[in-house]
């Protein structure tokens, strides 16, 4: 079950990755890349793997130290939970890095790769976008578009 789970966890945040990254300019993406709600099913399969190491949890997280964290991850669910929180966690840095990319008008073929590299590593996804955004932000400055009459 643990495994089902485990692999549950990012098959439930793909479809808003894939529109994110294939569907950029359709309005649906937009509506669904915009809301919080994306991570409540992550976020369900996590209390699932949680509430067996819930103790365990919360002795990593209450006082955090190595050796604590390697003894929650020795457990299937412990492992899969800190999974679940790093998927539910990056889905929502990817919608934001989404929702500014589409505020700032960056070229969707310049944004698929970083919002893959995000899924894979959001430690360097996110700087990579960070310098992104700053060159947008300030051409925007520099170039500024009229607003719609």
């Amino acid at each position: 079950m643990t495994g089902f789970l485990f692999e549950l966890t990012f098959l439930l945040a793909a479809p808003v990755w894939l529109l994110m990254i294939f569907a950029p300019h359709w309005r649906g993406t937009e509506r669904i890349a915009a809301s919080p709600l994306t991570v409540l099913p992550i976020l369900t399969v996590w209390a699932v793997l949680a509430a067996p190491v819930l103790p365990e949890l919360w002795t990593a997280v209450s006082s955090p130290d190595i050796d604590t964290f390697r003894d929650l991850t020795t457990l299937a669910n412990g492992a899969a939970a800190l999974w679940a929180q790093v998927i539910a966690w990056d889905l929502l840095l990817g919608q934001w890095m989404y929702r500014e990319a589409r505020r700032l008008s960056v070229p969707p073929l310049l944004m698929a790769p970083l919002l893959l590299l995000t899924i894979l590593l959001s430690p360097i996804g996110l700087p990579l976008f960070l310098v992104v955004r700053a060159t947008w932000a300030a051409r925007r400055k520099q170039h500024p578009v009229p607003a719609p009459a």
